[in-house]
């Protein structure tokens, strides 16, 4: 389990390619780097992945062709600057809303319309998953957690609103119009919404 605050944005140090898998290093500070062990849950962008080996401060990850697919971890290459938060404890304060680490797919940012306090960013997103988006509701973009400002079911986009510390600690200002974020609709909005659906279903 995740909280959905973003802990650190580092760089991917190296990205190979293994036999239907990928595997990433990233090199982890001293503040992250404590107490972390191989088997334990890390988001990186959103997505939970395991850590296979530690290395001083090289932590390595694998992802396998399923999360490449529904994840925006294929067009990472070295370099690459991603959200990084390691799991939640028992007792840990949830500081945004509780994230699984298990992205629902990608959406593409669609427009960025930036202020001196504020950048709103607009993104496309599936009509499928966008059933479970709502004003005022929670999302998880990159494994933020944030607060949806705006929903058009019509076009198929979602709106958000980052204030400047978002901005300072998470990739966002790293993105540009069609690049592609990973999205993790609520899971509490999600089991609402199709339990709603089943009973008016079962009315009718």
């Amino acid at each position: 389990m995740f909280t959905g605050i973003v802990q650190a944005v580092l760089p991917v140090k190296t990205v190979s390619p293994e036999d239907g898998l990928r595997r990433f290093t990233i090199e982890f500070p001293e503040t992250l780097i404590v107490g972390l062990e191989i088997g334990a849950s890390v988001s990186v962008n959103g997505v939970c992945l395991t850590v296979i080996r530690i290395s001083q401060h090289d932590v390595d990850f694998e992802a396998v062709s399923e999360t490449m697919r529904v994840s925006n971890l294929s067009a990472i290459k070295d370099n690459s600057m991603v959200n990084i938060e390691r799991s939640a404890k028992r007792d840990d304060e949830v500081g945004g809303h509780v994230v699984s680490g298990h992205v629902m797919g990608t959406a593409k940012v669609s427009s960025i319309d930036s202020t001196s306090n504020n950048c709103q960013m607009t993104f496309a997103l599936s009509k499928d998953w966008l059933r479970y988006v709502f004003d005022k509701g929670f999302i998880a973009i990159n494994g933020a957690s944030l607060t949806v400002a705006g929903v058009d079911k019509n076009a198929g986009t979602l709106t958000v609103n980052l204030i400047p510390e978002t901005l300072r600690s998470t990739n966002f200002p790293q993105l540009g119009v069609e690049d592609e974020v990973n999205i993790e609709i609520d899971s509490q909005t999600q089991a609402i919404v199709e339990t709603v659906e089943r009973v008016l279903s079962e009315r009718s």
